[in-house]
């Protein structure tokens, strides 16, 4: 339920959805090939509300939905639109109300697709939904619905997600785009040309991420001459937008399985470019060792976020 209704007084003027709004083509969310367009790119479409036919919802939520959605912009033809509404954060998850927006002059049914959840500047966490669940949309209709993201669905603390700078945007998959290298440009100074192409090499071998997936892949482990233990990962970004990471904690095991190594990392918004893997450099100190450095095997090694 929205907040809205916890209120023990509501004037219209109170009543404000929260979220921006974020737009993408019908022909490139849906399959509508061999489908005219019958809208007039220039007209403003106003879309009217339209509540799932199994919600049984009170008299006062539906007067809400009916406001906001009467304050909406109108869209372009031919759109599908997410318009955020409201933010609710608990423990455990983000629950995200949007109205799912369509100017197209037809019923439509959303499939299986990928949101993710944006605040200014930067992606909070994706999440792939079935759509299907939204029901079918009317033409030119702005359905409300709700979107939930749990702490596994989001690249950084739920506490750290702002509740008034957020949307929710469709994530559009570019075809036959190859996951690329990415270099910071302390690596593309000093590393070898053999070194480069060996990781590049490296990089085809392996299954790329899925979409909107964020992975770690181990290049290198050593022992430095000073007994601190270095890790060098790639990073890979399988999201279509870039992401910064401002701190990541890090497991190491070797190869008994046994942890050898923990701690946390400040990365000062280390930034992984969409679609590209980024190799860098963990150095643990001695003190987070939680093994003697004689009994470390790193034939076979892993490193990995701890679980929650």
């Amino acid at each position: 339920m929205l907040s809205f209704f916890k209120r023990k007084k509501t004037n219209d003027e109170d009543i404000k959805s929260t979220g921006s709004e974020n737009a993408v083509s019908a022909k490139d969310l849906l399959n509508l090939e061999g489908v005219e367009s019958e809208g007039d790119p220039e007209e403003e479409v106003y879309t009217e509300l339209s509540i799932h036919p199994d919600w049984n919802i009170p008299q006062e939520q539906e007067y809400v939905f009916r406001f906001l959605n009467n304050e909406l912009s109108p869209l372009k033809a031919d759109e599908i639109s997410l318009s955020g509404i409201e933010i609710v954060k608990n423990e455990r998850q983000v629950v995200c109300s949007a109205f799912v927006r369509s100017s197209i002059n037809q019923t439509i049914e959303i499939g299986t697709t990928t949101l993710l959840l944006i605040g200014e500047n930067e992606v909070y966490g994706r999440k792939e939904f079935d759509l299907t669940k939204v029901g079918h949309i009317p033409p030119r209709s702005s359905r409300p619905f709700q979107f939930v993201f749990e702490q596994k669905d989001l690249y950084k603390p739920i506490s750290a997600i702002e509740t008034e700078i957020w949307g929710l945007a469709f994530q559009l998959q570019s075809e036959n785009q190859d996951h690329t290298l990415d270099l910071a440009e302390s690596w593309e100074k000093t590393l070898a040309d053999e070194d480069k192409e060996k990781l590049r090499n490296m990089l085809g071998s392996i299954t790329p991420p899925k979409p909107g997936e964020i992975q770690l892949v181990g290049i290198q482990s050593k022992f430095m001459d000073n007994g601190k233990l270095q890790v060098s990962i790639l990073i890979q970004n399988g999201s279509q937008q870039n992401i910064k990471l401002q701190q990541l904690p890090l497991v190491v095991e070797d190869a008994s399985g046994e942890v050898v190594a923990q701690g946390g990392f400040v990365l000062e918004d280390l930034e992984i470019k969409a679609n590209t893997s980024k190799p860098w450099n963990f150095v643990f100190p001695t003190s987070l060792l939680t093994k003697d450095p004689s009994e470390i095997d790193l034939s076979q090694w892993r490193a990995y976020p701890p679980q929650e």
